[in-house]
C-alpha cells in the first residue's frame, strides 16, 4: 500500500475496516487531518519497534514506524549489550565493527572483598563477546537500518488512541504530528490517522497503546526502578569486562539493596554507571540517587566517579518484568518489548529480549497477512504469544519466582556468598543462568543443568482475549 493524503470512496476500502463498522478514537469530523495507511503499523521507534519494522520490511509487508521523537535522542539505559543481544544486532546487519562499538568479554562480579571474571562462553549459538553503545545514537541507528530495508519512518508523531472497529479491534491509531521540535514550538501540530489491520505496540514501559485496550499490567508482577548516569573516566573507559557490584546498600542503613550496580565502559572516555533494584518486601523502594551517592564514595577517586566528572544528570526508568502485561497479542494489537513487560526478571536486561520479540512479532505479522482475513489469520497472530511463551515462559517464571524471594528480600549477595565466587564452575553456571545463554540441545554440562532446571518449571497459561 501506499501513503495517501484524502479520504476514500468507500470505507469498506480502508485496512482492516468492513462493512458496518463504527470507529473508535477518530479525529472529530470537519477537523483537518493527515492519512496514512499501511499493512501493519509500528508504534514507538525503540530496539522492540525498529526490529518488528526490519523483519516486515524486509518480508516485504509494507510498516509504518511512528515515533514521538526525533532521533538522535536521549534514553534511560545502562547501554550494555550482552551476546544474546548481539545475536540479533548481526541478523539485522547492523555493522557492529564500525566505529562506537565498545566489545567487552565478560563480566567482572565484585560481592565484598571478592572480585572475578566471567568470560562470555564460547557458544555456537551466540557470539563470545557483549557490546556497549549509548542509547543516545543506537535507537537511531536500528530506525534508519529498518528505513534501509524499506519501513517507512514518521518522527515527532505522537499517538494517541488507538482506531478501533465495532467489535472492538483495532484498525489504526490517531495521533498528533510535529510534536518535537520547531514544529512543536510554532504550534504546528497536524492531527493524523494511521490505519492498518495489525498494529504493533513497541510504546515502551508506559504501555498507553496497550492500556487504551484495556489491558492492565499484572500487579503480582515486579516493577523495578533503574537510575544512571554518564561520567567521564579515562581509567575505565576501555576496560574489557561489563562490572557488577551486588554488595550495595539502602542509603544509611546496613541493609542490602535488592538489586545491583554497573559500571559499564563506552570506549569514549565515558562508562556508564547506574543501578536498578527492586522494591523490598519488607522496607519499600529505595532513594536510588541516594544509594548511587553513597555506593560510588567507595570507589577510589582514580576513577573520576564524582559529580565534577558527570556527563549529564542522573536520569531514572521503570523496568517491567517477567511479562507483567498480557495476553501479548489481542484483537490485532501485538506487544513487544517494555509494552509487553518483557524486561528479564534475572538481570533487569530488556534490549535483546525487546529485539527478538520483534523480530517474532514481524513473523507472525507477516505470516499472517499472507493468509485471508478471518479465522486462520487470527491463529497465526495468536501464535505470537504461544511461541513467546515457549521461548522464556518457564525461565520468566523461574525468574519471577526468584525475584520474589530471593532478590526483592535480599538482593543479590546472598547468591554471590564466597562458595558461589570461589567456584569457577557455579560462577559460569550462575552468569549463564542470569544473561539466558544456554546451547539447545545441551553442548556442556552447564547446558544441561540450566535446561533441566528451566524444562522442570511448568509452563504458564496462554491469556488468550
Amino acid at each position: 500500500m501506499r501513503e495517501t493524503t484524502s479520504d476514500r470512496s468507500s470505507p469498506d476500502e480502508q485496512p482492516g475496516h468492513v462493512s458496518g463498522e463504527v470507529p473508535s478514537g477518530e479525529i472529530a469530523s470537519g477537523e483537518v487531518a493527515s492519512k496514512e495507511e499501511a499493512e501493519v503499523i509500528v508504534v514507538g521507534a525503540g530496539p522492540a519497534g525498529s526490529s518488528a519494522a526490519f523483519h516486515l520490511a524486509k518480508a516485504g509487508v509494507d510498516v509504518l514506524l511512528l515515533e514521538k521523537s526525533h532521533f538522535p535522542r536521549e534514553k534511560v539505559c545502562g547501554d550494555g549489550l550482552t551476546p544474546r543481544a548481539v545475536y540479533q544486532l548481526i541478523r539485522m546487519g547492523i555493522d557492529i565493527n564500525s566505529p562506537g562499538w565498545m566489545r567487552s568479554r565478560g563480566m567482572r562480579w565484585v560481592a565484598g572483598d571478592h572480585r572475578v571474571h566471567i568470560d562470555w562462553p564460547d557458544l555456537g549459538r551466540y557470539p563470545d563477546f557483549g557490546l556497549s553503545r549509548s542509547r543516545h545514537d543506537f535507537d537511531d541507528i536500528l530506525a534508519r537500518n529498518a528505513v534501509a530495508a524499506g519501513a517507512r519512518l514518521r518522527s515527532g508523531v505522537k499517538v494517541t488512541h488507538p482506531v478501533t472497529d465495532r467489535a472492538g479491534r483495532i484498525i489504526g491509531v490517531t495521533g498528533v504530528a510535529g510534536v518535537t521540535g520547531a514544529s512543536a514550538v510554532a504550534g504546528e501540530q497536524e492531527p493524523a490517522v494511521y490505519r492498518a489491520p495489525i498494529v504493533i505496540a513497541a510504546d515502551g514501559a508506559s504501555a498507553r497503546l496497550a492500556l487504551a485496550m484495556g489491558l492492565e499490567r499484572d500487579k503480582s508482577r515486579q516493577i523495578a526502578t533503574a537510575a544512571r548516569r554518564y561520567y567521564h573516566s579515562a581509567e575505565r573507559s576501555q576496560e574489557e569486562y561489563l562490572e557488577l557490584w551486588a554488595d550495595l546498600r539502602f542509603p544509611g542503613s546496613d541493609r542490602y539493596l535488592p538489586g545491583y550496580g554497573w559500571i559499564f565502559p563506552m570506549g569514549d572516555g565515558r562508562v556508564n554507571v547506574g543501578l536498578g533494584a527492586l522494591p523490598h518486601r519488607r522496607y519499600g523502594k529505595a532513594d536510588l540517587r541516594a544509594a548511587l551517592a553513597q555506593w560510588l564514595a567507595r570507589t577510589p577517586h582514580a576513577w573520576g566517579l564524582r559529580d565534577e566528572n558527570a556527563d549529564g544528570p542522573v536520569r531514572s526508568a521503570a523496568l517491567p518484568l517477567g511479562f507483567n502485561r498480557h495476553p501479548l497479542y489481542t484483537r490485532g494489537l501485538i506487544l513487544v518489548g517494555d509494552s509487553g513487560g518483557m524486561i528479564s526478571p534475572w538481570n533487569g536486561e530488556g534490549i535483546g529480549q525487546a529485539m527478538e520479540a520483534g523480530e517474532v512479532a514481524a513473523e507472525s505479522a507477516a505470516l499472517a497477512l499472507a493468509l485471508p482475513q478471518g479465522p486462520r489469520r487470527e491463529r497465526a497472530l495468536h501464535h505470537y504469544p504461544v511461541e513467546m511463551n515457549r521461548r522464556w515462559g518457564r525461565y520468566y517464571r523461574l525468574g519471577n519466582a526468584a525475584a520474589d524471594l530471593v532478590f526483592s528480600r535480599s538482593g543479590f549477595q546472598p547468591v554471590l556468598n564466597r562458595y558461589v565466587m570461589g567456584s569457577p564452575f557455579l560462577l559460569k553456571t550462575l552468569a549463564r543462568l542470569l544473561a539466558n545463554l544456554t546451547d539447545k540441545p545441551s553442548q556442556d554440562m552447564i547446558d544441561h543443568v540450566l535446561n533441566t532446571i528451566v524444562r522442570l518449571v511448568p509452563s504458564p497459561r496462554t491469556v488468550r482475549r
